[in-house]
């Protein structure tokens, strides 16, 4: 009987937690501190917090990847969600481990716009194009992130002449579409792009850049 609550210790999985992206919400955990012998699958559940029912997630049950995607049982962004796993190997199950309460509205990180640069003579045009959420609407197109939250897009130009470092924010706004002017001709513009979620202060990483000579 030890040896079998040895075992069962040493699979449980650890390290479960949320990852998201725009949304898209997955649960990532690590195997236990045993070698993980070769058999080893994992059970995924979750639940919405104050349920008391768990549900299976059927395409995570008896897996032997270590992440789950949960997109679809958490898309209802406002509410509070855990997810749970626990392992098999040779006939043995661990107990569950939990994940931290997870809120995918407050804990998504959101994603950089996606810019095109159109170039004029000394003006750069630029197309800004909020990330899209995994979610559809019924006609079958992705539902925007500016759906869920106010965002703000944060355009950075950076001047090649000038150290890769010197980044200057020359808009902050909701504008889709954004003229800057007054650019030297002959010169290399990179322009990136964040968005800016007020209501979290929080930022996305930086778009690629996109560079263009006038």
């Amino acid at each position: 009987v030890l040896e079998n609550q040895d075992l069962r210790d040493s699979i449980k999985p650890q390290k479960v937690e949320f990852h998201s992206l725009n949304l898209h919400s997955t649960l990532h955990w690590q195997p236990g501190r045993a070698r993980e012998a070769r058999d080893t699958v994992y059970f995924v559940q979750y639940k919405v917090y104050g349920q008391s029912m768990w549900q299976n997630k059927d395409g995570c049950w008896g897996i032997q990847n270590h992440v789950c995607d949960l997109t679809n049982e958490t898309s209802n962004v406002q509410e509070p969600y855990y997810g749970r796993v626990k392992a098999a190997s040779a006939g043995i199950y661990s107990n569950w481990s939990l994940s931290c309460r997870f809120t995918p509205w407050r804990e998504t990180m959101i994603g950089p716009p996606t810019v095109t640069v159109v170039r004029d003579n000394k003006s750069i045009k630029l197309k800004l194009q909020a990330p899209r959420s995994p979610y559809k609407r019924k006609r079958g197109s992705k539902i925007p992130m500016t759906n869920y939250y106010d965002l703000l897009y944060q355009v950075f130009i950076i001047n090649n002449l000038l150290d890769e470092q010197y980044r200057v924010l020359v808009y902050e706004g909701k504008d889709k579409v954004i003229k800057i002017q007054d650019l030297r001709p002959g010169i290399s513009y990179c322009v990136m792009a964040k968005t800016y979620v007020p209501i979290l202060d929080r930022s996305s990483a930086y778009s690629s850049r996109q560079c263009t000579v006038l």
